[in-house]
Order: structure tokens, then C-alpha cells, then sequence
């Protein structure tokens, strides 16, 4: 269960504590309320998020209203952890770059895995723009894409400055994924080649057929050691609970370990790119 998952729990505790304290049933709130009794269950064992008229509304109901503030506060905690894209997005594609920028210039110490594409820290101009399009498109986001993809790029000095520790690892499947057109790919090879030759994000590829103890499901960061970012499909986690971000560093040191880097990485990356384009990397 993810930080998010268990503050919508907790919080769903808290609703029902505060209609039982009340004497109401589940169904004479719902009643009370003009609800479907079934929207009183979700939210009580969390299987639903609350908005702030539902908290509104529940402790004017339960004869609380002093709760409301306390209500919303838990509801906004609960939220720091999760961020659906679509509210990620809605300032547009540069704004979320420029959030990850500042986020990612506080960290001393970046810890990154990805599973199905090159991390943004190490990805072309061209790549980028095949990569991201698709959420912006999906999440209705303002169509800045091209201002994105520059500040993404910008982004990626950071892995020039002093003082500052890197370990990029991807599972090599990601290296196969081509969500751009041949050529595009091609130069996204040839750059991952460069960067690893010259040494920039310690960068590792975990070979395909390696048996590890946990499968990579998907991909995350870890900044410093209080923080764990995972994407899904529409939203992005932010995970702060030591509990929740323990797993998180026990994988990922076994996926450094499992990872080959320089001559090695530099081989996987030239098959991938002969056997998918038929000619050596650059």
C-alpha cells in the first residue's frame, strides 16, 4: 500500500469516527446527505477520495463543523503524496520540468531506475519529444511541449556540477522500447553510448536475463535518502515514509549491483542498436 493509499485510509477512519461520535448510521448520513450509502462506505474505508465539500459537508451533518478545518488539513497531507498529471500538466509540460529542476537541484545524492525508456537526465532533444507527447496529450495539457522538451534539457547540466552523486540504472528492455521513429532511436543509442564512455550519471544497464531478487515492475528515483518518486499512468507518487521508501533503497542496491557499466554497457548498447537498426553504434 502506497503512503497515499494508507492517508486515504487513515483518513476514512477518521470520518467514520466522527459520525459514530455523532450516533448517525452510515445510511441516515447518506440520507442526511442526499448520497448513495454505498459514497459513505468508500469513503470510510477508503476506497474513495474525499473533496473538501464531502469533508465540508460531513462534519456540518455529524454536528461537527469545527472539524471541517481538521478534515481538509488531513486531506491535504494526504495529497502531498499523490498528484494525478492531470494537475501535474495543467500549467503545461515546462512547468512540471522546472518543478523536477528545483527538486532535483536540493539533492545531493539521485538514485535513478527505469524500466521502459532512457531517464529524462539522459535522453536527446528528439527523444524527449516522442516521449513525453503522449501524456501531455493524454492529460489534456497545454500545448507547450516544445518549451518542455528545451527545459528538460537544461535539466541535464546538473549532472556536470560538483559535489553531487549519481546512479542511473536501466533494465536493458528499456534500451528495446521505441516510442519514437527509427532514426530518433538510433541517435538516443548513440548519445546513451557518449555519455557512458565519458562517464557522466554513472550509468548502468542490467542485462536482459540477469535473475534478480525483485522484479522491476517500474521505474522511480530516489532523492537523497527521504524521498522516492514513481510514476504510473495518471499520477505521480511522492513518497516520504521512511517505511514506504525502505523497499524502495533495498531494490534499487540490488539492481546497481546487477547493472554492468563502461566496456560492458557500452556492448549491450552497441547489440541493441545492430540488431534493431543492423549497423554499429556511433
Amino acid at each position: 500500500m502506497t503512503d497515499y493509499q494508507t492517508a486515504r485510509v487513515s483518513l476514512g477512519a477518521r470520518l467514520r469516527e466522527v459520525r459514530v461520535e455523532a450516533g448517525l448510521s452510515g445510511r441516515a448520513l447518506a440520507q442526511e446527505l442526499g448520497w448513495h450509502p454505498s459514497k459513505v462506505s468508500k469513503l470510510e474505508l477508503g476506497r474513495q477520495s474525499s473533496t473538501v465539500a464531502d469533508l465540508t459537508s460531513w462534519a456540518r451533518a455529524c454536528g461537527s463543523p469545527q472539524l471541517t478545518a481538521e478534515l481538509i488539513a488531513q486531506r491535504r497531507a494526504m495529497e502531498t503524496h499523490y498528484a494525478s498529471w492531470r494537475r501535474r500538466l495543467a500549467a503545461g509540460t515546462r512547468a512540471r520540468q522546472t518543478a523536477s529542476a528545483a527538486l532535483e537541484g536540493r539533492t545531493r545524492s539521485l538514485r535513478v531506475f527505469e524500466s521502459m525508456c532512457v531517464p529524462g537526465l539522459l535522453q536527446t532533444a528528439e527523444y524527449a519529444w516522442h516521449v513525453m507527447r503522449p501524456g501531455s496529450v493524454l492529460h489534456s495539457a497545454p500545448d507547450d511541449l516544445g518549451s518542455g522538451v528545451r527545459a528538460r534539457m537544461e535539466r541535464q547540466r546538473i549532472l556536470d556540477e560538483p559535489g553531487r552523486s549519481f546512479d542511473l540504472v536501466l533494465w536493458e528492455p528499456a534500451l528495446w522500447m521505441r516510442p519514437c521513429p527509427s532514426a530518433v532511436m538510433a541517435g538516443q543509442l548513440d548519445h546513451l553510448a557518449v555519455l557512458i564512455r565519458r562517464g557522466r550519471g554513472n550509468i548502468g544497464v542490467v542485462p536482459r536475463g540477469t535473475r534478480l531478487a525483485a522484479l522491476p515492475v517500474h521505474g522511480f528515483w530516489i532523492f537523497d535518502d527521504d524521498r522516492v518518486h514513481v510514476e504510473t499512468i495518471g499520477a505521480e507518487l511522492r513518497l516520504t515514509d521512511s517505511d514506504a521508501i525502505a523497499p524502495y533503497r533495498t531494490v534499487f542496491t540490488d539492481l546497481s549491483k546487477a547493472a554492468v557499466r563502461g566496456p560492458e554497457a557500452l556492448r549491450i548498447v552497441a547489440r541493441v542498436r545492430h540488431e534493431l537498426f543492423g549497423e554499429p553504434s556511433t
